[in-house]
Formats: C-alpha cells, sequence, structure tokens
C-alpha cells in the first residue's frame, strides 16, 4: 500500500507598499488570504485562478502584485 502526499508550498504576494496576501497550496487547492485577514478568502482549483482573486481583492486601480514561493 503506498501513500501519496500533496505537496504544500506558500507564495506571497508583494504589492508595491508591501505584503498584500498570500496563497498556500494544500489538498484542498489554492488558498488565497488577504494580509490582515482573520481568515481565507476563498480556495480555488488552479494557481492562476488564486492569483487573479487576491488580485481583485486589492484596491482597485493597483498593479499586479508580485509573487515569491517560500
Amino acid at each position: 500500500m503506498s501513500t501519496t502526499e500533496t505537496p504544500r508550498a506558500l507564495w506571497v504576494a508583494y504589492g508595491e507598499s508591501g505584503v498584500v496576501g498570500s496563497i498556500k497550496k494544500d489538498e484542498s487547492g489554492y488558498t488565497v488570504t488577504m494580509a490582515g485577514a482573520d481568515s481565507a478568502s476563498g480556495t480555488y482549483p488552479s494557481m492562476e485562478v488564486a492569483k487573479n482573486a487576491l488580485h481583485a481583492r486589492m484596491t482597485p486601480g493597483s498593479a499586479w502584485p508580485e509573487f515569491r514561493e517560500h
């Protein structure tokens, strides 16, 4: 019997004024949490969708953030 483990990863999103949020990958998908939030904003099926969701929650007109894996 073999066990397959889903890799976990974390990306931090940096905007013009610093950290704006993060994306965590686990067995549920890609979970977006905005900086300073008490809870996650949502879980998405792909990294691209999660990045777009995070950007959509930023202040209108904000530049696309830089995502760095940690």
